[in-house]
């Protein structure tokens, strides 16, 4: 007994100085980057990192790395070579991930197809090319539901275009028409704020290309990806 409570008072005490050298290198990184860049945005986290000696320094969304004593402000990718994995960009996905629930539903146009159980949000500009291109491969998608977002940051014209598909009577129909089929979506008038809304939302959550895809898990990819990956992370969430 005697040795196990030694034991463990030798285990306690080792974690608590490892603690304490933690907490000990996070303020010192703090002060010395804030003292030293006074620019720096407002460091939010600070956390070791699998590589010795090196730190991640978290200001909002972006992720930068430094040495304990905040000496040294590196930008760039963390790559584990031995795993193959860029742990920046992981983190990346992890920080901005949108939970789906947060989105704004109800400024978005829906299609269901099948028993519609799967969910997909997409951001797209009507003007943008690679979004014609993945709207034509999201018809080979099935037992899915899909929340369209228009969100027109290419100019004037994707602004009207997505004013016109929104205030349409059937908006999927108009939608379609124009993505896959090359159809101007007739003029149509209503209360369209709900587009400026999305805008809003977006720039909110660094949403700055299109097409870009959320999924229920809350997890987002950039870019017209081929269907394939679209079904794997589809059939991957619970």
């Amino acid at each position: 007994m005697k040795f196990s409570l030694s034991k463990l008072f030798l285990i306690v005490t080792s974690i608590a100085l490892s603690l304490g050298s933690v907490m000990a290198q996070e303020a010192a990184i703090r002060k010395n980057l804030s003292e030293r860049l006074p620019n720096l945005p407002k460091i939010d986290e600070v956390s070791k990192t699998p590589m010795n000696g090196l730190f991640e320094i978290r200001m909002g969304n972006e992720v930068m790395y430094s040495d304990a004593e905040g000496n040294f402000l590196i930008q760039g990718a963390l790559i584990d070579v031995k795993q193959k994995r860029n742990l920046t960009e992981e983190r990346m996905d992890k920080l901005s991930a949108i939970p789906f629930d947060q989105l704004p539903i109800k400024n978005a146009f829906t299609q269901v197809r099948g028993h519609g159980k799967r969910k997909l949000a997409v951001f797209a500009d009507p003007n943008c090319g690679y979004c014609k291109r993945f709207e034509k491969d999201l018809q080979k998608l099935d037992n899915v539901t899909i929340y369209h977002f228009l969100y027109p940051i290419l100019g004037e014209d994707s602004k009207t275009k997505s004013k016109n598909i929104w205030c349409a009577k059937d908006k999927a129909k108009t939608w379609n028409d124009w993505m896959i089929n090359g159809t101007t979506p007739p003029t149509a008038n209503c209360d369209a704020s709900a587009i400026d809304s999305i805008v809003a939302f977006g720039q909110k959550n660094r949403i700055t290309g299109t097409p870009l895809l959320l999924f229920a898990d809350g997890s987002r990819v950039p870019g017209a990806v081929p269907m394939a990956q679209v079904e794997k992370m589809l059939a991957e969430i619970k």
